[in-house]
């Protein structure tokens, strides 16, 4: 098989031929003549259509043709030869890779922005516009998989040569659409029309098996294992080039598609059985179909896991045939091969490892434990116990039963080596334990992944602390040398460049251009914070962009809003735990108080939402309901006067957020404290110069000691005091009666103030928050309410206000994902990156 991308049309030598450039070197001749010749060349040839003809979409597939056509130039020569092999490779798995559009990234990477943009202006086509008709990849949720994607953007930026494994969803998560207020969920189709931008690669493909049998075998005098799988399935690979900052790298983002080995039953269908002769490739492909599908029924929950091992199993088949192409012996694999385990989904991966070097290439066991070990590191994500992924061994057993033998091994012996060092420690045991006793028997994911893997990481300093003292306690106790920090990181020319090109301007002017590549020159915008003229100039792009923000809340919602207000926004995954209810509490609060203080001097505010809830969460499908009940009756309250609006915007992705995000005066990051991992949107928001309002929760911690007490609104309990509440056992109630303001909107509320349609919708909610205060939403209301009321005081002080946002700009250069990477590469991966 062989990785070196290949041509998709046969019309490819028509084109206008280009050299290619040394990997390193600037593309020669890069001209807007010389391009418009080939975005003309690809309209005709690729796409089949004239200019007169051509719609925005046409236009959009033949400038990504183009643009695709120069990256391709650089894809191969890192690729074209076994010489031209790096040391080492990273392999990053991951379940989702949240890319967004990719012609503004392409652009921006390759400096052809405006070259582009003149082009195609030369052509009468505006750049801007054919950029909307680029959909979104639907291969993401949420921070995860947008994590995922910065990751590939900046291994390629730095030089770690790198492959991104993951599943090519036809559909991925959903289309969020809101009707009378509820959350309804549509099928994404994202490659309804096609994807400019991969490359088929139908001759690699993988068997990928489920269920069946082993037996033992002996093979001169050796026993050996072999597994007799019930049904293969075939995962066929789709590369996306991932090109780095100027072009310099170009890494391989390889998506596996499922494929039945048989694509009809031929009799069943000449028998008149039209629909039975494709109900076995219609469940077959089921796996790569839609991203996340619901788990609340046995058949949703045995297509995740066979999700998860489809994608692990064809990702390491490829990586073992890769490797010993160019090595040649498997005992190496950790010297020339990281694999990164981006959360829990493909921590099956250890005992797939173990399974292909004992199985299939005959390693012992201790030698196929010691490159396992080696080999993989692991990344978590989360301390919330519900989403530490564990399966039903009778799942496990049926659906992969020689993994189940190996994850059996793997625990007897680890559980044989605790207790030879802490004998009688049965409370360690079952800690430990691969295998969960408590609650039916259950396979965990993480204690797999992290006794498996050679270094874990925590995504921020605080979560990784209390990763040691919480969920892998006493795997620490027993590894104390595995877990490392990590805090996460973005992709800052998109979120300023791409997403602000205002402000990026701005801020060339201010610090030099050199800033682009180097996110700490940004350091030196600190000591114009106080700069009147600076002031101005951001405050204007700042305006510029609220408008545009006003514009996309007016065409989707109807709602006018202000772009004088002040911009508070709340924009993620709709999670109990990140509190959007707590944000929607204090917007009734004011509420209330603006009808009962008409008099006072209300500060214009909009409050806006945007976010996802799972198909299956109804709690949180509820708490969008009431943020758009919430919305009918304050935006349409005369008495109000227009100075509150709430607007929740639907089908949040990178896209909406890149429209967002810039907009934004106020960046929501109001978790319960010790339950976000780390959080990125806080980054590039505070990147854009919105100040934070949070908890001391994830990166929220180290936000706050780069920005400084005085630019940041932090509120709320801190972890330790969230924990010991809990010990202690919370009572709502009491915090409820202590503060008239809080019962007031509770009761407002409950009984049908916002629901007058159904007075009875809220009224569980209400109960259950008095009952069972999981998040410590009421206890934390009063100090939400007062660091608000700090806000309004500071966005009255102009000066002071810029000040502040100046400061945020100038000191989150440290959040780049380029630092990130050269972290991993340094203390996990063991990677010298080649821009060093």
């Amino acid at each position: 098989m062989n990785d070196v991308p290949t041509p998709i049309d046969p019309e490819a030598a028509r084109r206008p031929v280009r050299e290619a450039a040394p990997a390193g070197a600037p593309d020669p001749g890069v001209d807007v003549k010389r391009l418009q010749k080939e975005i003309l060349a690809e309209l005709t040839y690729s796409v089949g259509r004239s200019p007169e003809t051509a719609s925005p979409r046409d236009w959009f597939v033949a400038t990504a043709y183009a643009v695709r056509d120069r990256i391709v130039d650089r894809w191969i020569v890192d690729h074209a030869s076994k010489e031209n092999k790096p040391e080492k490779r990273v392999y990053y798995l991951s379940l989702e890779f949240l890319i967004g559009r990719l012609l503004f990234d392409a652009l921006n990477n390759l400096n052809l922005t405006e070259v582009a943009r003149e082009a195609l202006s030369g052509l009468g086509v505006d750049l801007d516009r054919i950029r909307t008709a680029e959909p979104d990849a639907a291969l993401g949720n949420g921070g995860l998989g947008r994590l995922a994607a910065c990751f590939m953007d900046s291994m390629a930026s730095i030089g770690v040569p790198a492959f991104g494994y993951g599943i090519r969803y036809d559909h991925g998560l959903f289309r969020q659409g809101i009707r009378d207020g509820w959350q309804q969920e549509y099928p994404e189709d994202w490659l309804s029309f096609g994807n400019p931008w991969e490359f088929a690669h139908p001759e690699i493909d993988y068997p990928i098996g489920f269920g069946g049998y082993v037996e033992q075998v002996s093979e001169g005098g050796v026993a050996r294992h072999v597994w007799r799988p019930a049904e293969t399935v075939e995962a066929v690979a789709f590369d996306t080039p991932v090109v780095g900052w100027r072009g310099r790298h170009v890494n391989t983002l390889r998506l596996w598609s499922a494929r039945a080995g048989d694509q009809i039953k031929l009799e069943a269908f000449n028998r008149g059985d039209y629909v039975g002769a494709l109900a076995d490739r219609v469940r077959v492909e089921s796996i790569s179909r839609v991203l996340y599908p619901s788990d609340e029924t046995p058949a949703g929950q045995e297509l995740r896991l066979r999700q998860e091992y489809f994608f692990v199993s064809g990702s390491l088949q490829d990586l073992v045939r890769r490797h010993l192409e160019e090595w040649g012996d498997l005992r190496s694999l950790a010297d020339h091969v990281a694999i990164q385990l981006n959360d829990t989904h493909p921590a099956i991966a250890v005992p797939e490892l173990m399974r292909l070097l004992m199985d299939v290439h005959g390693l012992d066991w201790d030698e196929a434990w010691k490159v396992t070990l080696a080999t993989f590191s692991y990344t978590n994500h989360t301390l919330l116990p519900e989403a530490l992924e564990s399966w039903p061994v009778p799942l496990m057993e049926r659906l992969l039963p020689r993994h189940m033998q190996i994850i059996y091994l793997i625990n007897a012996l680890e559980l044989d080596a605790a207790r030879k060092r802490h004998p009688g420690d049965d409370g360690l045991l079952a800690s430990i334990s691969l295998i969960d006793e408590s609650n039916g028997r259950r396979v965990r994911m993480g204690q797999l992944a992290f006794t498996g893997s050679h270094k874990i990481n925590g995504v921020s300093a605080l979560h990784t602390e209390l990763m040691k003292q919480t969920v892998f306690r006493d795997l620490h106790r027993l590894h104390p040398d595995r877990i490392v920090n990590k805090t996460n990181g973005i992709t800052f020319r998109r979120w300023l460049s791409q997403a602000n090109p205002g402000l990026t301007s701005i801020l060339i002017d201010a610090v030099g251009p050199e800033v682009l590549d180097d996110p700490m020159r940004l350091e030196k915008l600190a000591g114009m914070a106080t700069d009147s003229g600076l002031h101005e100039r951001l405050i204007d792009a700042k305006r510029a962009n609220k408008v545009a923000l006003a514009k996309v809340i007016s065409d989707r919602l109807d709602i006018q809003v202000d772009p004088d207000a002040l911009f508070d926004v709340q924009i993620k995954r709709i999670h109990e735990y990140k509190r959007q209810l707590l944000n929607i509490l204090e917007t009734v609060a004011i509420y209330n108080a603006m009808r009962a203080q008409p008099m006072r001097a209300w500060m214009p505010r909009v409050k806006i939402f945007a976010g996802k809830a799972a198909a299956s969460y109804h709690q949180a499908k509820l708490i969008i309901k009431l943020a758009n009940d919430v919305a009918r009756v304050v935006n349409s309250d005369p008495t109000v006067r227009g100075l509150l609006k709430v607007a929740f915007l639907p089908n949040y992705n990178v896209s909406l957020a890149e429209i967002i995000i810039p907009a934004a005066d106020l960046s929501e990051q109001i978790s319960t404290a010790g339950m976000e991992a780390s959080g990125t949107g806080n980054m590039k928001l505070a990147l854009n110069g919105a100040l934070t309002i949070g908890t001391l929760d994830g990166a929220n911690v180290e936000i706050k000691e780069h920005v400084g007490d005085d630019n940041i609104f932090i509120f709320g309990l801190t972890a330790q005091e969230v924990e010991a509440r809990k010990r202690r056992g919370y009572d709502a109630h009491a915090a409820v009666e202590a503060s008239s303001m809080l019962r007031e909107v509770l009761e407002s509320i409950r009984n049908g103030v916002f629901s007058p349609d159904d007075p009875n919708r809220y009224r569980g909610l209400i109960d259950g928050l008095l009952a069972h205060d999981t998040f410590l939403v009421t206890a934390d209301f009063d100090a939400y309410f007062a660091a608000q009321r700090r806000v309004y005081k500071l966005w009255r002080d102009r000066a002071a206000w810029m000040k502040a946002s100046v400061v945020n700009t100038a000191r989150v250069g440290w959040f780049s994902s380029d630092r990130t990477i050269a972290e991993y590469a340094d203390d996990i991966w063991g990677v010298t990156p080649a821009s060093r």
